[in-house]
């Protein structure tokens, strides 16, 4: 795997390294050595999948509060997605930016999310799925999210959304004030 630091502090794109021959090929999507020796969480103690149907398709922008913040680890397994992260961490130099990169089953790519960011995908294509690997247990009274379109992030998605839930379509927009989650 090769891991290349993102803008935004301890995020990170990752490469598969597929080894290639006349069978196909072979890559290792996770290891815990690799992800330790970059200085990441390397302990997750959940996996889930997405499927979605439909291009344009938008999920996000979620995070969760602490104590249960997450750090997830995001491939794409089917289709292609715009994946958006926002860092949303307290006194973070970066507070409030964000950065989006397509990971797709072709590209093989994937992104490794640090606690205290918020996250969300638009689908590029139909039929498209995501696998995650999640460092705490889903915490529903901690969920959190933020408007996919607020004006203050400025996020520039590839295309309009034509599926959302009703929840990611009345997430709120920033206050003014909002200074961040903190980490502790």
């Amino acid at each position: 795997m090769r891991f290349t630091p993102l803008p935004l502090a301890g995020a990170y794109a990752i490469d598969l390294e597929p080894r290639a021959d006349e069978r196909g090929a072979f890559a290792r999507t996770f290891c815990q050595d690799e992800f330790a020796a970059q200085g990441l969480v390397s302990e997750f103690v959940q996996a889930n999948q997405s499927w979605n149907l439909r291009r344009g398709t938008l999920r996000g922008m979620h995070y969760q509060h602490p104590p249960h913040a997450e750090v997830k680890y995001i491939r794409c397994i089917a289709g292609a997605v715009y994946d958006v992260i926002v860092d949303i961490r307290q006194g973070s130099p970066t507070f409030l930016q964000h950065v989006g990169l397509e990971l797709s089953a072709d590209n093989k790519r994937g992104i490794y999310v640090p606690a205290g960011f918020a996250h969300g995908f638009i689908t590029l294509a139909d039929d498209t799925q995501l696998a995650y690997m999640h460092s705490a247990q889903y915490a529903p009274g901690a969920e959190g999210g933020i408007s996919y379109n607020d004006p203050r992030l400025g996020i520039a998605w590839p295309l309009a959304p034509t599926v959302m839930s009703d929840k990611d379509q009345v997430y709120p927009l920033l206050e003014a004030d909002f200074a961040g989650i903190a980490l502790g």
